[in-house]
């Protein structure tokens, strides 16, 4: 009898994937590719300069020398605007690279990732800066971004979207011919994505950098490696070393004093970097999972953690980590929040972006109460950086300049605007 049904069944199987493969049913289907626009990088180096500026429409990280700031174009290059005049704030020049979502400012020179390469830049005149070098090679990682596997001699300077319907039968794997140099979008936004130190300086990132300088070395980290990098000689860096992570989900590196803080999804790792090219780990502190940038002074890391399409978990909320005996980091207290991103932190007073709640000022005097001062809205906020009673914010619609000398009343006093 048991084998009487197996047979019935076999049968039965048999026959629906006979007539499966047999159906002549078709449907019409439409997609909308990315494809590459590649160019040699010879051709990249040779562009690689200042232009005029253009309008910011998709902005990244940013950094902050002197009276400016460099503000990523995703994928595309660099902003330099000039603050000098807060209140009246003006984007000067835009520095092609393709490529680029992380930066870093050295003295007179600016360190950016062109996909697998990092290129150094000479902004003495940030209307006419020359670049210095290409460390080719440096991140291999970048090679598979969004899924492609794109031709690794040259260089993606752009997307071109291309609408098209594609008819297949109803049996067909949608996916079997598509090819590895093109993306496909479901729902998707339009986008691909001298040498004396004497007297050098480095600039001020912000918490959501993947690039982070430490006296005479840049430290860059990936999904799951930390790079050293040797600036001694600030116009060419060398490259050190790879330190792998052995994590997988690494988002943030803050460095501060010797040590570098680094943020993952599941957590914040701290590493001693008194050798500064032999980075040591000395510890870690575990959190639900969710997306992690982190900042710290002598005593305590602050830490915000949100969930979204991304960070697939339930939290959004800082938290406050007691890093008084570096070897065991201790949780002090959660906050609530909406959806942190970024943070700063100005001695007691600490800068929190809380996504469509705007920007959040804290008294962080006492860890164990943190106290909001002032809520800014109307802003989506991105990432902070606090700078003596000025706070400069990337936001989802542009570019803010906010004026906290006075926490209490701070305000909107400069912006540039983002042009879509």
């Amino acid at each position: 009898m048991q084998y009487k049904l197996f047979f019935q069944t076999c049968f039965f199987f048999l026959a629906v994937a006979w007539l499966t493969g047999c159906t002549k049913d078709t449907v019409t289907e439409s997609y909308s590719f990315f494809k590459p626009v590649y160019k040699t990088k010879a051709e990249v180096w040779t562009n690689a300069k200042s232009g005029p500026a253009v309008s910011v429409a998709n902005p990244g990280k940013l950094f902050v020398k002197g009276n400016f700031v460099f503000l990523n174009e995703l994928d595309k290059g660099v902003h330099i605007i000039d603050f000098s005049n807060p209140s009246l704030p003006r984007n000067i020049a835009f520095v092609n690279i393709p490529g680029c979502i992380d930066l870093a400012v050295r003295g007179n020179y600016l360190y950016a990732d062109c996909f697998t390469d990092l290129v150094t830049i000479d902004i003495t005149d940030p209307l006419h800066v020359v670049v210095k070098q290409f460390l080719e090679g440096v991140f291999p990682h970048r090679r598979y971004s969004n899924g492609f596997i794109p031709d690794t001699n040259n260089v993606i300077t752009d997307w071109v979207r291309v609408d098209t319907v594609v008819k297949r039968r109803m049996s067909d794997n949608p996916f079997y011919n598509f090819r590895s140099d093109i993306m496909i979008s479901a729902n998707m936004n339009a986008r691909g994505p001298s040498s004396n130190n004497m007297g050098i300086t480095n600039g001020i990132g912000g918490s959501m950098a993947r690039f982070g300088l430490m006296g005479e070395r840049l430290y860059t980290v990936s999904w799951h490696d930390l790079k050293v990098f040797n600036t001694s000689n600030a116009a060419i860096p060398a490259y050190v070393k790879t330190i792998q992570l052995n994590q997988g989900d690494i988002e943030t590196i803050f460095p501060y004093k010797d040590k570098l803080f680094i943020g993952s999804q599941t957590g914040m790792f701290i590493y001693n970097a008194a050798n500064a090219d032999n980075p040591v780990k000395l510890s870690q502190f575990t959190h639900a999972r969710a997306c992690d940038p982190v900042i710290a002074d002598d005593q305590y890391a602050y830490i915000t953690l949100r969930s979204n399409n991304i960070c697939t978990g339930f939290l959004n909320q800082m938290d406050v980590i007691d890093i008084g005996t570096l070897t065991s980091p201790s949780l002090i207290k959660s906050y609530p929040l909406s959806g942190p991103l970024g943070l700063s932190k100005d001695g007691n007073l600490l800068l929190v972006c809380d996504g469509k709640a705007g920007l959040k000022i804290f008294d962080a005097t006492n860890a164990y109460a943190v106290t909001q001062l002032k809520q800014i809205t109307g802003i989506e906020t991105y990432d902070v950086i606090a700078l003596n009673g000025l706070a400069i914010t990337v936001a989802k619609d542009g570019l803010y300049f906010i004026n906290y000398s006075n926490p209490v009343t701070a305000s909107v006093i400069g912006k540039i605007s983002i042009v879509k």
